[in-house]
């Protein structure tokens, strides 16, 4: 029999959530999105767990994001046929979106300790899993990313509100060049709380069995390390406060740091309409009232964004053939209009998530 893709294990108060995709790195996709949030349902009213931990399987990494080869699939369908952003909510990734997005707002929200591992690779949809806990771990061997616009796609997963609200630009950094976060840099952003050495992993998980989460971190945490994102914030904030991505692009290229001068090449070798659409999706979250409504727009835009040839060829160039050669359309920032950033906004009518009127 072919082992579960999920791993559930409730014993000595712990309730265990396990991501047991190894070789892909415990890739995400719907099943097990929705066997996570039926299980945390439950667990939520289910006096025998005082503590959810979620872990992945295997060496390499919590969860690399979500399954990218399908969605591929749906928005080569949806480009091919004409599919509008309307009908394209309905398609097998529009829905797994929307179970997703509901799982991270309930993350957000839980009422019990919610311990995420997040060792080694945390991508995307593996940040919409961990980030959003009330005890969030990291290790030596972390790397804490959002990495869509290297697809032509945009953050989601509640990734706009988290990288919104770190310290300074620090987010639009992220954002926009995909830069990969270390332990200290996860913890200086807001994306992780404890440090704890990736060999102390087994000795925090049994101490959870023993007693209250925040005694079992304190006995294993350790200070954690210098972030070097934090040490750069004085460039990163002059240049990622300006108003367009052409500005921020321009402010780069003139800073004398030689840190912004790479940063201004990594910038400019994503997406233009995913960029774009990027910076109006961060400015917007730092205004929602709450992780749900972020969810709500992100949704309107993931569902955009899966009818335009920038998500198919993107997915095609990093994941698919591998070429590393992108052909963007439009090619150029000057190119991108703001009607179509602001297409990617548009109301979807009766396929909207809802989660922010569904708190009021």
């Amino acid at each position: 029999m072919t082992e579960a893709e999920v791993l559930f294990d409730k014993r000595d108060g712990v309730g265990l959530i396990t991501l047991n995709r190894p070789k892909a790195i415990n890739a995400l996709n719907h099943s097990m999105a929705q066997a996570i949030l039926s299980t945390l349902r439950e667990w939520a009213d289910d006096d025998e767990v005082r503590t959810v931990v979620l872990t992945g399987a295997g060496e390499r990494g919590l969860c690399a994001g979500g399954d990218i080869v399908a969605i591929h699939t749906d928005a080569k369908n949806a480009v091919t046929h004409g599919v509008s952003r309307h009908d394209s909510a309905d398609s097998p990734s529009g829905r797994f979106w929307r179970d997703e997005y509901i799982l991270n707002a309930l993350i957000g929200n839980y009422p019990k300790p919610y311990v995420a591992v997040m060792d080694g690779i945390v991508m995307g949809g593996g940040v919409g899993l961990s980030a959003h806990g009330n005890r969030r771990i990291v290790t030596e061997r972390s790397m804490v990313g959002m990495p869509e616009t290297g697809i032509g796609f945009i953050p989601d997963v509640g990734g706009t509100y988290l990288l919104a609200r770190t310290p300074g630009e620090l987010g639009t950094h992220v954002a926009l060049t995909t830069a990969r976060m270390g332990a200290g840099d996860a913890i200086a952003a807001g994306f992780a709380d404890h440090f704890v050495p990736a060999e102390r992993i087994p000795d925090l998980l049994a101490q959870l069995r023993r007693t209250d989460a925040d005694a079992a971190i304190a006995a294993v945490a350790q200070p954690a390390p210098v972030s070097d994102l934090a040490a750069q914030r004085s460039w990163i904030d002059a240049c990622y406060s300006a108003d367009t991505v052409e500005e921020i692009v321009a402010r780069l290229q003139r800073h004398d740091a030689p840190e912004a001068a790479k940063a201004a090449g990594d910038v400019l070798a994503k997406s233009p309409v995913a960029l774009k659409v990027t910076l109006r999706s961060l400015r917007n979250a730092r205004r929602a009232a709450n992780l749900e409504q972020a969810l709500d727009e992100e949704y309107r835009v993931s569902v955009a964004a899966l009818t335009t040839h920038d998500l198919v060829e993107g997915i095609r160039a990093q994941v698919v053939d591998k070429d590393r050669n992108p052909q963007w359309a439009p090619a150029t920032l000057a190119e991108v209009s703001d009607a179509l950033v602001d297409s990617y906004f548009a109301d979807l009518g009766d396929r909207e998530l809802g989660l922010s009127g569904a708190q009021e």
